[in-house]
C-alpha cells in the first residue's frame, strides 16, 4: 500500500477545509490563507521509514515515521503533537493528539488519485491529489 502512495502529488480539490480548521481553533486569517493553498505532497520510503513532505506557498511540513510507532511532531503555531500511523483498510491511517483533540488523517488511493480525509470531532475535510 505504501509503495502505491510513493511519489509526488498535487492538490486538485479541497472540501470543507475552513470548517475543519475552525474546529481545530485556527484563527480566521490563517483559515483564509490555508484555503488558498494548493499543497504538493511527496511520499517516500527508506527501509522502514516513511517520509511525507507537504509544501505550499504558505507552509511546509515534514514527518518521518515507522508504522505502528508513536512519533512527536509540531505544527506551526500549535503545541507539539503525538501521532501513530498504521495500515488500515488499504490506507495509511494517522491518529494524532493535537492540543487535546484527536485528529485522524486517512491517505488512500481512489481511481488513481490520492484522497486524504482529515477528521476532528465530526468535521471531515477531504483533499484530492493527482500524481505529478
Amino acid at each position: 500500500m505504501v509503495d502505491q502512495l510513493q511519489g509526488t502529488w498535487k492538490s486538485i480539490s479541497c472540501e470543507n477545509f475552513e470548517e475543519y480548521m475552525k474546529e481545530l481553533g485556527i484563527g480566521r486569517a490563517s483559515r483564509k490563507l490555508g484555503c488558498l493553498a494548493k499543497p504538493t505532497v511527496t511520499i517516500n520510503t527508506d527501509g522502514h521509514v516513511i517520509t511525507i513532505k507537504t509544501k505550499s506557498i504558505f507552509k511546509n511540513d515534514e514527518i518521518s515515521f515507522k508504522l505502528r510507532e508513536e512519533f512527536a511532531g509540531s505544527t506551526t503555531g500549535s503545541p507539539k503533537t503525538k501521532s501513530t500511523v498504521t495500515l488500515d483498510d488499504n490506507s495509511l491511517l494517522q491518529v494524532q493528539d493535537w492540543n487535546g483533540k484527536e485528529i485522524t488523517v486517512r491517505r488512500k488511493l481512489a481511481d488513481g488519485k490520492m484522497v486524504v480525509e482529515s477528521t476532528v470531532n465530526n468535521v471531515i475535510c477531504t483533499r484530492t491529489y493527482e500524481r505529478v
